[in-house]
């Protein structure tokens, strides 16, 4: 029998575990990609592998452990003891990316396997061709990481010592282990709660209220989607250049089809898969279209396995967001913002009140070297210079320097002295750009400039992410925003501007690192602003007279 007030109680139960194995994690890992940005998710699931809860720091993970560890199921059959610590990372049996790398443990009570804890987290390193993982010049997953499909660490609770040092004898930076102990002891924590929490309350019990709670978790998600008017949208966005073919374009189009409370996203019109460094995966598309669809519903809904039940995803092999084997495929979660472009546009008709207009597209630098001081490895991704502003929407300014649409925030910067300390560089700037923030009757968010002198001689950077062709779009009458840009000016004048994916190798100490990351797009006619919220932003230097001015026109009396 259903306990109304039980049932609760077993929701809220396991998003305290899975928040307690995210805190744990947080303050065990080494990296600073995941003790500060925080790039993980960390989950418990039942023993089919269906979804208990999860928490995710970055929502491009929000598809990417379930899938897995159906997966395993069918991989391990009866092969699955108490003990047992499960790694993985392919792209090509429902991995979402490379660096992505995930651990699994299952959960007994008694004999009985009854759930997994999991936690999927962005490593440092991971083999392949280039420190880092990301390999602009890529065609295929071996010239980007080492492939790791399912296999044991630990079996029955003994260390398989052969394989964990075949895996880390081809990972450069001794901190990835470390981390990937973190990874084991957040889900040893997720092990042992969910174990008092069926002792406390029965197996049967946990069983029939785990059932109810997906579906009054399925009915919820079947409501919001009945709330969309039915029919067929359309919806474009573009890729630009896959780091092979100079000036390649890449259209992504999707059918969003609504019958009462039926949804598809059918994205089997995009472009085909490219023989370049920018493909996609199946977990890392139907990731990016969850966290867009969650960001225009109920956010009170609880992410079980009820609410990805409704949704039907449609993204055929062979194309761009959904290559074949071996095709290079570590730009994938980083096609999101085309993605969610394309559904924003296609939903706009429908439902002008829940979309936004277009956010910052991720450009992003990751900086490989030795620190000079140390004499260590180190690599460093820039959170700090990437994270541009989102998209306007209805009733709302966007939100400033929040990041790309697929981390929605989740990926936080990296506290300065903690910067200097860890890569051997010199932050100069880290600002606000005034004016940046596409026009409308609600504002852009507002993109930021960085200034950084590269403190190591013989430093590599890789550059991966787009923007730098065409800026955010407005809605509904709004402006756009600016374009991404990355410049290296070097100690001998020389000025460089890398490509949008490009590997540069060589830079020399004292080079001068400079980066623009876009606003958002405004969200209706700018000459519809209210006059008291520009004024402020002449103010407090957000916007320009000369802006007011061009956009915001006679409405001002600034």
């Amino acid at each position: 029998m259903i306990d109304k007030i039980l049932l609760s109680i077993f929701q809220r139960a396991f998003k305290a575990v899975t928040d307690e194995m995210s805190i744990s994690l947080t303050k065990t890992t080494r990296s600073p990609i995941l003790c500060e940005a925080k790039d993980f998710v960390t989950g418990l699931y039942d023993a089919k592998g269906q979804m208990l809860e999860q928490t995710e720091n970055l929502p491009i993970l929000s598809f990417s452990l379930s899938p897995v560890c159906k997966k395993l199921l069918e991989i391990y059959g009866d092969e699955i003891y108490p003990g047992d610590v499960i790694i993985h990372n392919d792209v090509f049996s429902m991995g979402n990316q490379n660096n992505d790398v995930a651990i699994f443990k299952p959960i007994f009570h008694g004999d009985n396997l009854i759930g997994w804890a999991a936690a999927k987290g962005h490593q440092a390193d991971i083999g392949g061709a280039v420190q880092g993982g990301y390999n602009p010049n890529a065609t295929e997953v071996w010239q980007e990481a080492l492939r790791i499909p399912a296999c044991k660490l630990y079996e029955k609770g003994k260390l398989r010592r052969d394989v964990w040092d075949l895996i880390f004898a081809n990972i450069r930076l001794s901190m990835v282990a470390e981390d990937i102990k973190a990874q084991i002891g957040a889900c040893t924590l997720g092990e042992r709660r969910l174990q008092v929490l069926v002792e406390k309350y029965g197996i049967e019990c946990f069983e029939e209220h785990k059932s109810e709670l997906f579906n009054a978790t399925e009915t919820m998600m079947k409501a919001e989607i009945a709330s969309i008017p039915n029919g067929v949208y359309d919806g474009d966005s573009m890729v630009y250049y896959d780091g092979k073919h100079p000036d390649s374009e890449f259209p992504i189009h999707v059918t969003v089809t609504v019958e009462d409370d039926s949804i598809e996203f059918d994205f089997s019109n995009s472009s085909p898969q490219t023989n370049g460094f920018v493909n996609g995966t199946y977990a890392s598309t139907c990731s990016a279209i969850t966290l867009t669809f969650l960001q225009m519903i109920n956010p009170d809904i609880p992410h079980n396995e009820g609410m990805i039940k409704p949704l039907r995803y449609v993204v055929p092999e062979g194309t761009i967001l959904n290559a074949s084997y071996p095709k290079a495929t570590t730009f994938g979660n980083h096609l999101c913002p085309q993605v969610a472009d394309a559904i924003f546009k296609a939903l706009s008709p429908a439902i002008p009140d829940r979309v936004t207009a277009g956010w910052n597209h991720l450009l992003c630098s990751l900086f490989t070297g030795i620190h000079p001081r140390t004499g260590r490895k180190y690599v460093d991704i820039c959170f700090l210079g990437m994270k541009g502003g989102s998209g306007a929407l209805q009733g709302d300014d966007g939100y400033d320097h929040i990041g790309m649409i697929d981390a929605s925030g989740g990926v936080l910067d990296q506290d300065y002295e903690m910067y200097e300390q860890q890569t051997p560089h010199r932050i100069i700037k880290n600002e606000y750009i005034p004016d940046s923030g596409g026009a409308g009757k609600w504002r852009g968010g507002l993109g930021v400039e960085t200034e950084i002198e590269i403190g190591s001689d013989d430093t590599t950077m890789v550059v991966f992410g787009d923007g730098d062709k065409v800026g955010p779009y407005g809605l509904f009458g709004g402006k756009g925003s600016i374009l991404n840009n990355i410049t290296l000016k070097y100690p001998d004048g020389k000025e460089v501007v890398p490509m949008s994916k490009d590997l540069i190798e060589g830079i020399p100490k004292g080079t001068m690192y400079y980066q623009v990351a876009s606003g958002g797009g405004g969200f209706g006619d700018p000459k519809d602003r209210d006059n008291a919220k520009i004024e402020m932003d002449v103010k407090n230097g957000v916007v320009s007279e000369d802006m007011t001015q061009r956009d915001y026109g006679t409405n001002s009396d600034v």
